[in-house]
């Protein structure tokens, strides 16, 4: 199965995915002059060699207008939250803000920078980089929430399936900033200028992946960095709320390295992409990819991709069986019911003869081989049968996973089965029929309008 590895162990950010990724691809110019004849407004994407702790890599900068843009905006109704990307330890980190325009507000890491926000908001920084650089333009708070970003990704030249997973990811970034923020997610804008670095960086990745063409995308547990946000409204703890809330049921984990390492744009590509995260997978190796990030650290900083190929292997499951002559259609359902409820693979009921004529049903609870007892255990104490047979089986899976995509009719959840050389997804039956009852039309016309 060809597989991509993504080792995130310094975090993850959208410029350094889309930097490792693009190692992998065999044409890079190519993939730089599709990003840059995209169409998005004075975006200039372009690649070049760094090298950490010896290892050569690549560091990937989007330029809007001629400037590496350092802010992403985001505003929330009436009292605007901003999301600041400022390159602590070599990412993109989005460090979240709510505040009024006019109050100053300061980061205090390895370094210190202030930001005074006046009404024209004519921003200076003084980052402690080794360079300074100051913005004396006026920022025209153009807002662009999730309508206006769907409005810009449907005019760029891209494949469906990129747009969709473009779309797709922008929501679950929104959809955090909203349970952070306690705003609606209508609500949740980003800044018109300052996104469209995130917008080239979001793209990138879902292009890169659409060229990839990996049948499945794991995933090491994610370095999310240690410490403390700083600013003038209180103490926020790494990783920031939204950041946190994208990498619910992640693994994850913090570390020596102060400061946050793993950004919301990165960590909403990651669950979108990522089939599972776990530790490497046994696998040959055709390809090597460094995403660097621009500060030194020990270790390299940088998001590490590999791409090769992994066995298809089946796996082991167990067989209980038993026959029911003598239980009534509602008890063999409730004894179904329970075996389902406490982790048994699949339950289900073959009709059958047995002795002098009598109708029957055959019980068959697939389950794992650690739970073959508690499973019959079960079967006993919830049917009438005095014996259950078993057997080891050998089973061949798909890959499984469940994304949500972003639609006209609101959020739906799609699960995609793929492996063995076979790809296909279909959205949940709770979303379809939800979609049916408000437009007052058949199962069958919901999914048609989400094709």
């Amino acid at each position: 199965m060809k597989t991509l590895y993504l080792d995130c162990g310094m975090g993850a950010a959208g410029d350094m995915l889309m930097a490792a990724l693009l190692e992998l691809v065999d044409d890079k110019a190519a993939f730089l002059d599709k990003m840059n004849g995209l169409g998005l407004p004075g975006v200039e994407v372009t690649a070049q060699p760094s090298v950490k702790c010896g290892i050569t890599g690549t560091h990937v900068t989007v330029t809007v207008n001629g400037q590496e843009e350092i802010s992403c905006d985001v505003d929330a109704g009436a009292a605007p939250v901003h999301i600041h990307d400022h390159d602590h330890h070599g990412h993109g980190h989005d460090h979240e803000h709510a505040h009024c325009h006019g109050h100053a507000h300061e980061h205090d890491y390895d370094h210190h920078h202030e930001h005074a926000h006046d009404h024209d908001h004519h921003h200076a920084h003084d980052h402690d980089h080794g360079h300074e650089h100051s913005h004396d333009h006026d920022h025209h708070h153009h807002h662009t929430g999730m309508g206006e970003i769907r409005h810009l990704l449907s005019h760029l030249d891209l494949p469906e399936q990129v747009r969709s997973d473009a779309e797709a990811v922008y929501g679950l970034i929104a959809e955090a900033e909203s349970r952070a923020h306690g705003r609606p997610v209508e609500e949740i804008h980003f800044h018109e200028v300052g996104s469209l670095d995130a917008v080239a960086d979001v793209v990138g990745v879902c292009l890169l992946m659409h060229q990839l063409g990996a049948e499945q995308v794991l995933c090491s547990p994610v370095h999310v960095g240690s410490g403390q946000v700083r600013c003038a409204h209180g103490i926020l703890p790494v990783p920031a709320p939204a950041t946190a809330h994208i990498l619910r049921g992640v693994p994850i984990y913090g570390g020596a390295v102060r400061g946050e390492l793993c950004t919301p744009t990165g960590a909403a590509l990651l669950r979108h992409f990522v089939t599972k995260f776990d530790s490497m997978p046994v696998m040959s190796v055709e390809k090597l990819g460094y995403g660097m990030g621009n500060k030194d650290f020990e270790a390299a900083n940088c998001v590490r991709a590999l791409l090769g190929e992994t066995a298809e292997t089946g796996d082991e499951a167990v067989e209980l069986r038993c026959n029911l002559d003598d239980m009534t259609g509602e008890a063999v359902g409730f004894a179904m019911e329970e075996l389902l409820s406490v982790g048994a693979l699949d339950v289900f009921t073959t009709p059958i003869g047995m002795k002098k004529g009598r109708p029957a049903v055959l019980l068959t609870c697939l389950c794992r081989p650690e739970d073959r007892e508690k499973m019959a255990r079960l079967i006993f104490r919830h049917t009438t049968t005095l014996g259950v047979r078993e057997s080891l089986c050998r089973r061949y899976t798909l890959s499984r996973e469940q994304r949500t995509v972003d639609t006209p009719h609101g959020p739906v959840t799609v699960k995609t089965a793929s492996g063995w050389g076979v790809s296909r997804s279909k959205p949940e039956y709770e979303d379809l029929a939800r979609i049916a009852r408000e437009q007052g039309i058949s199962l069958a016309e919901a999914a048609e309008l989400l094709r």
